[in-house]
């Protein structure tokens, strides 16, 4: 009977183990992190000057100057199609790029998914010029 027990904690510390040696690498950053930055923190506060605060340093600054005028001003909408165009292309080289780093290694038939999204990819772009009221690029 003693022998059962012994065997099921050894397994049980064995399964424990390997789940903690799969984390090792992200606790090994994570210690690195605390490490490399530690140091970073605690010496710009050694170093900082100590001075009362002043009622000044709390004022909302623009280019040190005393800003006029209201805060919040109305987003220009012409840019909002120049917006997209950024954030289709943005996502669109990130795939490509990593389509394209593993195509000598894919089957044939992995152009077949990448063909499509290009196509969604594209119709997003068209939008964005259709948005613009510039579809005279094309």
């Amino acid at each position: 009977m003693d022998s059962f027990l012994y065997l099921r904690k050894s397994l049980k510390a064995t399964l424990v183990g390997e789940a903690v040696a799969g984390y090792s690498h992200v606790l090994m950053m994570f210690g690195f992190a605390i490490i490399a930055t530690a140091p970073a923190l605690i010496i710009s506060r050694m170093i900082s000057p100590r001075r009362r605060s002043n009622p000044v340093k709390f004022l909302p600054m623009e280019c040190g100057q005393v800003p006029s005028g209201a805060g919040r001003t109305h987003f220009m909408m012409q840019y909002y199609a120049f917006i997209l165009m950024f954030v289709v292309f943005d996502v669109m080289a990130i795939f490509l790029y990593a389509w394209g780093s593993t195509i000598l290694n894919l089957e044939k038939t992995a152009t077949l998914p990448i063909i499509a999204f290009l196509g969604i990819m594209f119709g997003a772009m068209a939008y964005a010029l259709y948005q613009s009221k510039r579809r005279d690029i094309w």
